[in-house]
């Protein structure tokens, strides 16, 4: 395969070069920075290219970035991405939509040299490879961020029968308890949606947009 390289450390981008040369691949190009990806990129169009995340000059999210813009403007070249530490969100932003060819594995997976390299061939091959880490972290975020998560299951229960219309009078009735019972789940479901009272918002309205919306 036709690769390029974009790592600004030089021992890294070296030992991947001499690594990828030794195992038949062919390192069209190897960068130090976002810009210079992108340029390669367009020049020689690779079958895949391997992408640390944090890259020069500000060394935060310069490499995913390129990535994104890889992905969209080339689609046919792969792309796998390499970071030091798990970052929830750039590998979200990574995996959404098109999954063909991509890849996002912990820097500390290159030792292990046989998983490496079949990670690259997997995503020359137009697969999707993603350390386990980096998934059991995407999840584990996403959980967190259900805005229905915290509810009890008979909360979940008083909202869903909210979200059909029902008044407290009515919920109470399709739950076999009283209305004050009621008043309680309503006002715990409110401090758990982050929905405190106001004069210009309607709380009921509001929790029925987020039970939708999850």
């Amino acid at each position: 395969m036709r690769i390029v390289i974009a790592e600004d450390a030089v021992l890294l981008r070296h030992g991947l070069t001499l690594l990828l040369a030794e195992n038949g691949h062919e390192v069209v190009d190897a960068v130090d920075d976002a810009e210079k990806l992108l340029r390669a990129v367009a020049d020689s169009r690779p079958d895949v290219a391997v992408v640390d995340v944090r890259m020069p000059p500000t060394h935060s999210d310069e490499g995913l970035r390129a990535a994104l813009v890889i992905r969209k403007q080339w689609p046919e070249t792969g792309v796998l991405v390499l970071s030091q530490y798990v970052e929830e969100r750039y590998a979200s932003d990574l995996i959404t939509g098109e999954l063909n060819g991509v890849g996002y594995l912990l820097k500390d997976r290159v030792a292990d040299v046989e998983e490496f390299l079949s990670a690259l061939d997997r995503v020359g091959a137009g697969g999707t490879v993603f350390d386990p880490e980096v998934v059991s972290q995407i999840l584990a975020r996403s959980r967190r961020q259900d805005p229905l998560a915290a509810l009890t299951p008979r909360e979940r229960e008083a909202f869903t029968l909210m979200a059909e219309g029902r008044s407290n009078s009515g919920i109470a009735e399709g739950l076999v308890i009283t209305e004050g019972a009621v008043e309680k789940y309503v006002a715990s479901i409110f401090h758990k949606l982050g929905l405190p009272k106001t004069s210009t918002e309607h709380r009921r309205v509001l929790a029925v947009l987020r039970y939708l919306d999850s």
